[in-house]
């Protein structure tokens, strides 16, 4: 019977680790694998990234020019015209709906959605709430017979 006292884990499942400055017999002992004496070998030692010994680092020396516009970028949560085709049968399509037919998981379901015009679209349905679209899905809605309502 499989019980606490009995639960083991099978063989080589489990490694010892390398324990360092156990002693002369672990193999490990003296320096520790640090060699002799320096700022290496202390504790806490040790330099910081990008450090090139005094002399005024790369990341200094370089020009640092331009702008990045990266820090304010908008994500959008992609959705297709074809696969909302599929799922959708001439009803309201908003967030929420998304979510709940699986079109939205994890962090896309915060994001602001963008509506892409992939592949054969012609089902008549009314998109409520949705941040942005392509023109051609635009296209192919209002080609469908259907509405895009802000708000």
């Amino acid at each position: 019977m499989l019980t606490l006292k009995t639960l083991k884990s099978p063989k080589g499942a489990h490694k010892n680790i390398k324990r360092i400055g156990r002693g002369q017999g672990s193999g490990q002992g003296t320096q520790a694998g640090k060699g002799h004496k320096g700022q290496k070998a202390r504790t806490g030692g040790g330099i910081r990234i990008g450090f090139e010994g005094g002399q005024m680092p790369l990341y200094r020396r370089l020009p640092k020019v331009g702008f990045s516009n990266a820090a304010f970028k908008v994500e959008y949560a992609v959705v297709n015209l074809e696969k909302l085709a599929a799922k959708f049968d001439s009803e309201v399509v908003t967030r929420e709906t998304l979510i709940e037919k699986g079109f939205l998981a994890g962090i896309n379901k915060s994001m602001p959605i963008k509506i892409l015009a992939k592949g054969e679209f012609n089902k008549a349905l009314t998109f409520k709430g949705i941040e942005k679209f392509s023109a051609k899905a635009l296209e192919l809605i209002k080609k469908a017979g259907g509405k895009v309502e802000n708000a």
